[in-house]
């Protein structure tokens, strides 16, 4: 595939193999700039992946705490400019009066978590409170994480970007999302899975990337209960993660794993079972 909105293209490299150079192609994942425009005014612009882009408009504008739900979005238009994606967002009536009380302009580069943030304390602020009964058993948290690799076509064919899915007990892999950018991947999961209106209080969010303060406060504000990551944790994203009553499970490889917080979430025995 290739071309400015596709997510990969081909591109002619030399491969070393040992007894000499081969020439040949390979897969790379597209990097874009993608503003996210709300009322005609620019709120960020992120480098990401030009896949998903009303996913990633609309779980960008939860994640944000921009607009409560998807409804309070009237319109997505995606432009395609000289320089990148525009998302251009037309919100509610009385979200777009919220909206230009705190209306700013912010650049970031790939992955960055907390662009728009102006000060210290609004980057700590408190997580969403997470308020779950659900339970899992180690077995299905292994068996979740084992349905990441298959689902993740741009990562098959270009072994360079991170993905974002959702797990749920009895139905499997509901949704997964990817991107050059973690936090872009997990924002793009955040709009699909309110896009299709599904309940995340019983299920899993999977990463395949390190577990940081931002990534718990996204997952706190979804309302997953807990996060399962391939690689290990902040210290600061575990204390956030304690103080939202999510449970964080990470470094989770095969048929290991470590939990960090809730641990009354994971059941143990044979004779336990999902809520």
């Amino acid at each position: 595939m290739t071309g400015p909105c596709q997510p990969s293209r081909r591109v002619v490299r030399q491969a070393w193999t040992g007894s000499g150079f081969a020439g040949g192609e390979r897969a790379v994942p597209e990097e874009t700039a993608v503003a996210i425009t709300c009322n005609g005014s620019t709120h960020a612009v992120m480098m990401a992946t030009p896949a998903d882009c009303e996913d990633f408009a609309i779980g960008f504008c939860l994640s944000e705490g921009i607009v409560a739900t998807a409804g309070e979005i009237r319109e997505i238009e995606v432009v395609e400019t000289a320089a990148g994606l525009d998302l251009r967002l037309w919100l509610a009536d009385d979200r777009a009066a919220a909206y230009a009380a705190r209306r700013r302009a912010i650049a970031g580069p790939t992955g960055c978590g907390l662009c728009g943030i102006e000060s210290l304390d609004e980057a700590m602020r408190p997580a969403t409170r997470v308020d779950s009964d659900a339970r899992f058993t180690p077995d299905q948290i292994i068996a979740a994480m084992a349905t990441l690799p298959p689902a993740q076509r741009l990562n098959t064919a270009t072994r360079a970007v991170h993905g974002a899915g959702f797990w749920e007990p009895g139905a499997g892999l509901v949704a997964i999302r990817e991107d050059v950018g973690r936090h872009n991947a997990l924002d793009k999961l955040a709009g699909a899975l309110a896009r299709q209106g599904t309940a995340v209080s019983r299920g899993l969010l999977l990463l395949t990337s390190r577990v940081s303060v931002e990534m718990v406060q996204k997952a706190a504000r979804l309302g997953v209960p807990a996060l399962v990551a391939v690689s290990a944790p902040t210290s600061l994203a575990i204390a956030m993660a304690e103080q939202a009553g999510l449970t964080l499970v990470a470094v989770a490889r095969g048929s290991e794993f470590e939990v960090f917080t809730r641990p009354d979430r994971v059941l143990q025995g044979a004779r336990d079972h999902v809520a």
